[in-house]
């Protein structure tokens, strides 16, 4: 209302004119015939239309003041509903002024019947739309902002996941290998589980695998902090655990108060043979397969990277024999649930041992028994790498 309509609704408020309080209400008040004719409306629905009172009463019907889409909605919804019913609650519609321009309101209507049961009037309050309208086009508008957001984040967590993994299968000469990397269902969270398998020297390969607490975009950009200084520390030091302890270091120094997990291993063939220096920090050790199917656990392991200042890891050195492999897990593989229930460590030696020694079919095979586990529904990403050295 404008302030005069206001104060002459506060004014008959004030002095109970039953008849000013009906024209001046803060909604618009009309009554039609059963067929929809004004023959009562007060001046506050005349104003919003901008349209005299004598140009409405026993001249215009409700339904002529509609726009071409309400008409409609009166024939099929309106109407039927309030002869079902005998009244209307809310109902959404936009009345035509005389200008063109529409005015969005919402609609109670009562039908009264004469004690016959007759329908004998409709009495219909009218209420101002335009800021419930306003708000319901904007709710619109941060939607559609939200999704575009969404698509944005959406494609820049698959690019940070991207730079988390190898861009192709990693190869080393003389040893069968092969990897996965399967992320949680969420493809709005950026992993933290992170491997690389690269040349250190001519005859010495290095493979690392890790995981960074968190799933957000300050965790990916620690993965890849930790994933490229392992590489990098892994050709400068002679060992694994000095390669480590630079990055525990970095860490310690980072403004995120990141941690994560880690397993290095160098690897150098001797003979038919393959020499594996074994460096665990905090993390699920390698387990090793000896060639008959049984798996071994590795035993010797460090603290969390990036939690204690000067932090040591020991060095364990492992002989493969032909046929005898390692395969290297994040906590993605044993942490995977159905309920209450983990995958957990015997699940993974049963699993590894069924599917037999070849690192492919092991890799895919562990791959596939943890999603039946979970049934497709992934709560935390995974990473495997698997390597055996073949049989002369």
């Amino acid at each position: 209302m404008t302030d005069g309509a206001d104060d002459a609704f506060l004014a008959a408020l004030l002095e109970d004119d039953p008849v000013q309080l009906y024209d001046q209400a803060p909604c618009g008040f009309l009554s039609t015939t059963p067929d929809g004719v004004i023959v009562k409306v007060n001046a506050t629905f005349c104003r919003w239309l901008g349209i005299a009172r004598d140009d409405l009463v026993n001249r215009r019907s409700f339904v002529d003041l509609l726009t071409a889409g309400g008409r409609i909605y009166h024939e099929t919804h309106y109407a039927p509903l309030l002869r079902l019913h005998d009244k209307v609650r809310e109902l959404a519609l936009e009345l035509r002024r005389p200008d063109g321009t529409r005015l969005p309101v919402l609609v109670n209507a009562t039908l009264v019947r004469d004690e016959e049961g007759r329908p004998r009037q409709i009495r219909t309050a009218v209420f101002d739309a335009r800021e419930r309208r306003r708000y319901e086009l904007e709710l619109v508008a941060e939607k559609t902002r939200a999704e575009a957001s969404e698509a944005r984040a959406r494609d820049l967590a698959r690019t940070l996941q991207r730079t988390l993994m190898p861009p192709t299968e990693p190869r080393i000469p003389g040893l069968d290998l092969a990897t996965a990397y399967r992320p949680a269902d969420d493809d709005l969270l950026v992993g933290g589980d992170f491997f690389d398998v690269f040349r250190i020297g001519p005859d010495e390969w290095g493979v690392l695998l890790g995981d960074v607490c968190g799933k957000d975009a300050q965790a990916a950009t620690v993965t890849a902090l930790a994933r490229w200084t392992l590489r990098a520390a892994a050709t400068e030091s002679p060992g694994t655990a000095d390669a480590i302890a630079n990055l525990n270091e970095l860490l310690r120094g980072h403004d995120s108060e990141r941690f994560c997990t880690a397993v290095l291993v160098r690897l150098r063939p001797e003979d038919a043979a393959w020499r594996c220096v074994i460096s665990v920090a905090g993390h699920p050790p390698p387990l090793r397969l000896d060639g008959s199917g049984s798996v071994v656990d590795i035993e010797d392991i460090g603290p969390l990277v990036g939690v204690i200042d000067d932090a040591r890891f020991p060095e364990v050195e492992v002989v493969l024999a032909p046929g005898e492999g390692l395969v290297l897990y994040t906590d993605g593989v044993t942490d995977a649930r159905r309920g209450s229930e983990f995958f957990d460590d015997a699940r993974l030696a049963a699993a590894l041992a069924a599917h037999g020694p070849d690192p492919r079919a092991a890799v895919d095979g562990l791959v596939g028994d943890v999603e039946s586990f979970c049934s497709g529904a992934a709560t935390d990403d995974l990473a495997v790498v698997a390597l055996r050295v073949p049989l002369p």
